[in-house]
């Protein structure tokens, strides 16, 4: 359910190179992960398209993440609750997993009940 295929950066990207890429691929945000794919930030909107030379420059630290185990139903509460449209799918080591976008949750959720 979680799209594994969200783009990642790493902190020393440009950011200029890194808005281009990520635009290309489709999306509107990157993870910034280190070497292993643990999750250190996120970049979007405003931060993907301002002026901060690198991905650490712009980058929003500890973004919100849920674990693999977490039931959608819980997951879309949580995220309705919080006015969030989507969250970062991780393990316990913070590894990323992907991008879970609340209106699939939803639809998901939908279609099996």
């Amino acid at each position: 359910m979680a799209h594994a295929d969200v783009p990642t950066c790493r902190l020393d990207e440009r950011r200029a190179d890194l808005a281009a890429r990520v635009r290309a691929a489709g999306w509107s945000q990157c993870v910034v992960v280190d070497d292993d794919r643990v999750v250190l930030g996120l970049l979007d909107g405003e931060a993907l398209e301002g002026d901060a030379a690198t991905a650490a420059d712009a980058m929003r630290e500890g973004p919100t993440t849920i674990r693999p185990h977490v039931t959608l139903d819980d997951t879309v509460k949580s995220l309705a609750a919080r006015r969030r449209e989507q969250v970062l799918v991780t393990t316990s080591e913070g590894r990323l997993v992907g991008l879970l976008r609340r209106a699939d949750a939803e639809r998901r959720l939908s279609a099996v009940a």
